[in-house]
């Protein structure tokens, strides 16, 4: 019947205690199996060199933040000019290696275009008038203004070709109101490179004049080099030498712009010797 005895199973065998793995044998095979996979374990054994292990590759250097990039390129030109600007220099600042600037930038050339990149927009667009002469005289006071205010441009600047394409509206804006004022377009470029080169010299000379004036030099330059002996050779300068610096005080970038651009009118009004 069910659930006596006489059906319960037989129990089972229990192995006898020499089949059974003793203890202290179970480690040791654990441990001669390892020692069959171990790479190098009969060498080190034997009292043989551990094997080399392989480096560990280098990773790759750490992403460079380029807005941070420019503004630490654009710092330098400011305080030391653009001769102390290179690509190991701004690498040394950023803590990185000059070939992760490369990753950015393809050369010198293009980090300094990044620099100039935006500075015109830093300034709002004036109102300008819509009589042509005055449109082309308010533009290039504007630009004489904007270029006084950021003068580690011009170092940039002549290097030549490298400007800040949000700059051009001012070019355009010359160039156009110049047509409109009866020149034709190839006088008109020619009279935009007067107007630049007028604004570039001016404010070159400006910043070379404040450099003295916080250092003063030893030697006497001009117009102090001018004596009495020169009365000769240079009567006109000996003759208002002392008064050199205040007419030169006096000057207005303004005022001689305006007479720049008169000039330049009058003569595009007249027959061209050369082709335009």
């Amino acid at each position: 019947m069910p659930g006596t005895t006489e059906d319960a199973p037989e129990p089972e065998k229990t192995p006898k205690a020499e089949e059974a793995p003793r203890a202290e044998e179970a480690p040791r095979a654990k441990q001669a199996q390892g020692a069959e996979k171990a790479p190098g374990a009969e060498q080190r054994a034997a009292g043989g060199k551990r094997p080399a292990t392989r480096k560990r590759a280098v990773g790759r250097p750490r992403r460079l933040d380029p807005d941070a990039m420019v503004a630490t390129a654009r710092r330098i030109i400011e305080e030391e000019g653009v001769d102390a600007l290179s690509m190991r220099r701004l690498a040394k600042e950023l803590g990185s290696t000059p070939m992760a600037l490369y990753h950015y930038v393809r050369d010198k050339d293009e980090l300094l275009m990044l620099t100039l990149s935006g500075t015109a927009d830093t300034f709002p667009r004036p109102e300008l008038p819509e009589d042509p002469r005055e449109r082309l005289l308010a533009v290039a006071v504007h630009l004489h203004g904007i270029l006084a205010r950021i003068p580690w441009v011009l170092d940039v600047l002549a290097l030549g070709e490298l400007t800040d394409k949000n700059a051009l509206w001012m070019v355009e804006e010359i160039v156009d109101s110049a047509i409109a004022c009866g020149l034709s377009p190839a006088r008109a470029v020619r009279a935009y490179r007067t107007i630049w080169s007028y604004v570039y010299g001016d404010l070159v000379f400006r910043r070379a004049a404040g450099r003295r004036a916080e250092n003063p030099p030893s030697t006497r330059y001009f117009p102090e080099m001018i004596t009495e002996e020169d009365a000769g050779t240079l009567p006109r300068l000996t003759e208002i030498k002392d008064r050199w610096r205040e007419y030169a005080a006096a000057y207005e970038a303004a005022e001689q712009l305006d007479a720049i651009i008169d000039g330049l009118l009058r003569h595009g009004a007249r027959p061209s010797r050369s082709a335009d």
